[in-house]
């Protein structure tokens, strides 16, 4: 099926790690016709996830970034048009846990870093690529956001949860807003997964435990975050924007 991806420059935060949704997302977007796709994030191995995309036979850029730091993602982004003309697709996928203590036990230094990492960071990153998306009167973003935003009861009541609710609302605010302007904006909020999020090196046995919880009886993969994002990246969604799509098996009905 031709997802209308062809010809298309994406890029993709949080494509660093080997075992991320970042990584699979973009492969998937190559594999599923892009042109070419820029990765960014603040590890080295993000050289190994271009390099595993242009084996599928499409451009890749690896550029080495902070994307809390409006300067760096203003250079990073720039690097990416220098290179390729263009950015059609962003996907904002870069974020993490900073702390883990509840809300109400907090110190403001452990809040922020959630605040900077999962939410700050897409406000930068997406202010960076509107204007070039909006001189081409088209454009689709995609942000990571996360089902522990509907999770109240397995211990996500924490900055990382409360930030992600933020991702939800500033996607709906720049569907609203750039509406006019042919950009969509999107996000999928995925459920449990064997990433770098789950603590420890057992995580597949986390996941497993975790997945007794969830109606469809396992926790999701990396491909299942990838499929959905790039069908919010595709044209196959032309008409879809300010959507939160949980990909989660059914823990959360929303």
């Amino acid at each position: 099926m031709d997802l209308g991806l062809k010809g298309k420059v994406a890029l993709v935060t949080g494509a660093g790690s080997q075992i991320g949704f970042g990584k699979q997302i973009a492969l998937l977007l190559a594999k599923e016709g892009c042109d070419a796709v820029a990765v960014t994030d603040i590890i080295d191995d993000v050289n190994l996830t271009a390099e595993d995309i242009k084996k599928t036979g499409k451009k890749a850029l690896a550029v080495k970034g902070d994307i809390t730091n409006k300067e760096s993602v203003q250079a990073l982004v720039k690097q990416v048009v220098d290179a390729f003309g263009r950015i059609d697709i962003l996907c904002n996928v870069a974020g993490g846990i900073a702390n883990r203590v509840p809300f109400d036990q907090a110190k403001p230094e452990d809040w922020d870093k959630d605040f900077h990492l999962n939410l700050t960071s897409i406000l930068l990153t997406t202010q960076a690529v509107l204007p070039y998306m909006q001189k081409q009167k088209s454009g689709a973003i995609v942000n990571i956001g996360s089902g522990s935003t509907r999770m109240y009861g397995h211990g996500v009541g924490n900055a990382y949860a409360i930030s992600k609710a933020g991702v939800d609302t500033l996607t709906k605010q720049t569907a609203f807003n750039e509406a006019k302007n042919g950009i969509r904006c999107n996000c999928v909020a995925p459920g449990p997964a064997p990433t770098n999020f789950i603590p420890g090196p057992d995580k597949k046995g986390i996941i497993d435990m975790l997945a007794k919880t969830i109606p469809l009886g396992r926790g999701a993969t990396q491909t299942d975050i990838a499929n959905a994002t790039v069908f919010f990246a595709s044209e196959m969604s032309s008409y879809i924007t300010g959507a939160i799509l949980h990909v989660s098996g059914g823990s959360v009905l929303d």
